[in-house]
């Protein structure tokens, strides 16, 4: 039988999770239904044990990035995240651009770590996030690289929601750039996602050819030409090659 008290316990946490700007206990007792002790007790232990911080100024609650830590792939006795760092590091100071290392979940991608570029105006995300598979480059770096069979299961019954005007949300025309991308080693997003925001991405493959994550470097479009995305990409897949190296010591 479940545990009564455990499953009020992920309630709060799935809410949290959903609330990446901060909830306060009031907030969390009325969105959860759950009594206002039961809250406060349960967000003060997941304080106390690191799964959630506690703002000063208004003493809402977020959740912490331990249960990411909990959850970051491994190869063997390797952390991807600890692995990916120093690339990611090189490859920012390369691009001068925001980078990011990203896996694939519940079919979405997710960011696990993000190193802020060194250009006056960023474009930044969020560790924690999760974005379409198919409307950024990390996500078609992913796609790309699993096999066709793993491709067409997620396709299977999923409508494809039109974010911008160069979101690609036809399956042809979709895998024909995936196909594209798997000859030049890296993927783009033309402002696919978000409007004005460029990324091109690289997978980091296992040792039998399947992407466990993807990286990505972007910036404003005006930065991200045409002209420029051949060297993003080699930098991005130097990148890659240099985590997975990493990964097989």
């Amino acid at each position: 039988m479940p545990s009564p008290t455990c499953a009020k316990t992920l309630v709060l946490l799935d809410l949290l999770a959903a609330h990446p700007a901060g909830l306060s206990s009031a907030e969390a007792t009325r969105k959860s239904g759950l009594t206002g002790n039961l809250v406060f007790r349960i967000l003060k232990t997941f304080v106390e044990t690191g799964y959630a911080v506690q703002r000063e100024d208004d003493k809402a609650y977020t959740l912490s990035r331990r249960l990411l830590g909990l959850s970051q792939p491994r190869v063997g006795d390797r952390s991807l995240v600890r692995c990916a760092y120093e690339a990611l590091r090189n490859l920012r100071d390369a691009t001068g651009e925001t980078v990011q290392l990203l896996i694939e979940t519940d079919g979405e991608t997710l960011v696990l770590e993000q190193i802020q570029g060194t250009q006056a105006l960023q474009v930044c995300g969020r560790v924690g996030m999760r974005i379409p598979l198919y409307s950024c480059a990390p996500g078609k770096a992913i796609l790309a690289w699993w096999s066709e069979s793993r491709r067409a299961d997620w396709f299977r019954g999923r409508k494809l929601r039109r974010f911008t005007a160069t979101t690609l949300s036809n399956r042809q025309e979709l895998e024909r750039e995936l196909a594209a991308a798997r000859q030049k080693g890296f993927t783009v997003d033309r402002a696919e996602g978000i409007a004005g925001i460029h990324c091109v991405a690289s997978p980091v493959l296992d040792e039998h050819g399947a992407p466990l994550a993807a990286v990505t470097a972007m910036g404003p479009a005006g930065r991200i030409p045409e002209k420029v995305i051949d060297r993003l990409g080699k930098h991005c897949i130097h990148a890659t090659r240099e985590i997975e190296r990493q990964l097989r010591l």
